[in-house]
């Protein structure tokens, strides 16, 4: 198998892994609410609120460190792509 094939099949783990997170973070904002109105009977909803907040800003990293590591492969992929093309000429 050639590095090309290798870099790839890593590239689309990376990748499916992103679309994934921010899939689940999409359907963890869906449940936000911009506005909370609060007396005492409802302060379970402050406390679910702040819970989804801090479960939101937790996949922030993973999201980022992914993103980058799937953009960089693949520009490193296009570079060999060019490579192997301009040197079979």
């Amino acid at each position: 198998m050639s590095l090309f094939n290798v870099l790839m099949i890593i590239w689309a783990v990376l990748t499916t892994i992103l679309v994934i997170l921010l899939i689940y973070r999409s359907t963890l904002t869906i449940h936000e609410d911009d506005q909370l109105f609060i007396d005492q009977a409802e302060s379970h909803m402050e406390q679910e609120q702040t819970a989804l907040i801090a479960r939101i800003n937790r996949l922030q990293t993973p999201v980022r460190a992914l993103a980058t590591s799937s953009i960089a492969l693949a520009i490193v992929m296009f570079g060999i792509w060019i490579w192997n093309g301009l040197s079979q000429q």
